[in-house]
């Protein structure tokens, strides 16, 4: 008992010891870095100013970050966008059903073949069938979620209700149209920074925000994967177009092939734009459909060939 509780004690003082250490030298890290950064009067470093040259001159655009980004490590952008691509697939493969899909979530023949066949109707377990039956019931009789902002107020709220409270409700509208105007700026002016890829996170994120504020039913007529699945392609086909382009007419992939406009207007930046536009389509729909895809996981009712093997053999249970 004396060595359980002496344990304890130097658990309780070196837990603290050790997050007051690690605290300590972030915050060491991030005092130097902020003194260390460069005064309004002090000349740009050597990084900084071959950013300039480039993107000034050859792209147009005076914000050197998206040329940095989109322009001199176009390549490596290019390896991400189809690094995300690869992991929507790798999600889109791990979590499809064995029947076919029509849409992520709300499937409601999901397993429905596989059910019948592991229990059936008129199986050796019908008390299961009867709860599945009445639970289809109530689903029918339950009201519909659309109908819930047009209660009065004070009406109890149903039981099975897919959206939640009007406060949440009333926010997540006012905030869509904010968040959708705010990631296509992103994207669409090129000398503020930005860029394909945030934006598309912030409107993939509008659509998770609609789906958890007011149900399936507000977002389903945009997360399907007939409609997605071709989009995310249509984007990264764009990306590919724009580089091969570069390639024919500049002997460069990814270079720039457009006239450049004039600096700090919507067309400033030349492809730079066309790439951004190309990461917010691929981006924006990749994540909506990953997360959609692991939502819509169903339950597989057949078990598997190597189960039934071992539920069969009596060795197993031992």
């Amino acid at each position: 008992m004396a060595e359980s509780a002496a344990g304890r004690s130097d658990l309780r003082w070196h837990r603290p010891l050790i997050t007051g250490l690690l605290v300590g030298a972030v915050l060491g890290v991030l005092v130097t870095a902020a003194v260390g950064l460069p005064r309004a009067g002090r000349g740009l470093t050597a990084i900084a100013r071959h950013a300039m040259e480039i993107a000034l001159p050859k792209w147009g655009t005076t914000e050197p970050v998206n040329e940095i980004v989109y322009g001199s490590r176009g390549w490596d952008t290019f390896g991400e966008t189809f690094l995300l691509l690869a992991a929507v697939m790798a999600t889109v493969v791990l979590t499809r059903g064995r029947e076919p899909r029509h849409e992520y979530v709300g499937e409601s023949s999901a397993g429905l073949s596989e059910q019948r066949q592991a229990d059936p109707a008129e199986g050796a377990n019908p008390g299961e069938t009867v709860a599945r039956e009445a639970e289809k019931q109530e689903e029918e009789e339950a009201p519909a979620p659309d109908d819930t902002d047009s209660d009065p107020l004070g009406t109890p709220a149903p039981e099975r209700a897919a959206a939640m409270t009007v406060v949440v409700r009333v926010v997540a509208r006012a905030a869509a149209p904010i968040l959708i105007v705010a990631g296509i700026y992103q994207a669409a002016w090129g000398y503020t920074p930005g860029g394909g890829f945030p934006a598309g996170v912030v409107l993939s994120g509008v659509v998770i925000l609609l789906y958890a504020g007011l149900g399936h039913r507000a977002v389903r007529r945009v997360v399907r994967p007939s409609l997605l699945e071709p989009i995310e392609m249509f984007g990264a086909a764009l990306l590919i177009a724009v580089g091969l382009v570069g390639l024919i007419r500049k002997h460069s992939f990814l270079d720039n092939w457009l006239p450049l406009a004039p600096q700090q207007t919507i067309r400033s930046g030349g492809t730079l734009q066309l790439n951004s536009l190309a990461e917010l389509i691929e981006v924006a729909t990749g994540i909506t459909v990953a997360i959609f895809a692991m939502l819509s996981i169903k339950h597989e009712w057949a078990p598997d060939s190597d189960d039934n093997d071992d539920n069969d053999d009596p060795g197993s249970r031992t």
